[in-house]
């Protein structure tokens, strides 16, 4: 692979110099900030995700203080008591983007989180523990365990919230292909563990996290 002080150089270049690159990269939180946040902040931030996937992110986030609302604050305790009675009320709320599907997995993902507070001691503390080295673990795990975190959905999910990972847009693909870490589809098993590899190699080399290495890796397209 390149040596990604020269990865980052282009990438630099192609935003008119380190310092413009360094106002673009984001900054993860760590295990104790993570653990900090409230179970309620990260439902509705796993929630809006969800919804956002497949419709108008504009949209989503323009409605979203309505259907905090509507959503008793997505508070994990009363979501995940949700019954037919509730999850009627819900679709029938012009406050809520009426997805039937989407509304069940915020009352199933409630469910979920309240499983992972016993066994793990919260939900921040959960994603803090997840070691970076294996994010895509996280990732299958968000797949396996929560409802619609698939695809994109989740890793999406983890960088909003601040968990350091990478992410696969199609321009981190593009970056990856060219330093022949991938081939064909990039969420193959195989092609997840090449991706990590190499994320992990890039990591101890620069010193930088996951998320910033996503980011100049795009950047360098």
């Amino acid at each position: 692979m390149t040596p990604f002080a020269k990865i980052e150089a282009i990438a630099a270049a192609q935003k008119g110099g380190a310092k413009e690159l360094e106002k673009l990269l984001p900054k993860p939180r760590t295990r104790a900030a993570l653990a900090k946040i409230p179970d309620d902040v990260f439902l509705s931030m796993m929630a809006k995700q969800i919804f956002r996937s497949g419709f108008v992110w504009k949209i989503v986030d323009y409605k979203w203080p309505a259907m905090e609302e509507a959503f008793a604050g997505f508070d994990p305790e009363t979501v995940a008591a949700f019954a037919e009675p509730e999850l009627a009320e819900l679709l029938d709320d012009p406050r809520v983007i009426r997805h039937r599907a989407k509304i069940e997995s915020v009352r199933d993902n409630a469910a979920w989180m309240l499983r992972v507070q016993r066994t793990k001691g919260g939900f921040g503390g959960y994603l803090g523990d997840w070691p970076v080295d294996d994010v895509v673990g996280l990732w299958r795990d968000l797949d396996r365990e929560a409802s619609r975190l698939g695809g994109n959905s989740g890793p999406i999910f983890l960088r909003e919230v601040g968990k350091d990972t990478f992410l696969l847009f199609p321009d981190v693909v593009k970056a990856l292909r060219r330093e022949k870490v991938v081939k064909g589809e990039p969420t193959t098993q195989r092609n997840l563990a090449s991706a990590q590899e190499a994320f992990n190699a890039w990591r101890k080399e620069s010193g930088r996290p996951l998320c910033q290495l996503s980011k100049i890796l795009a950047c360098s397209v």
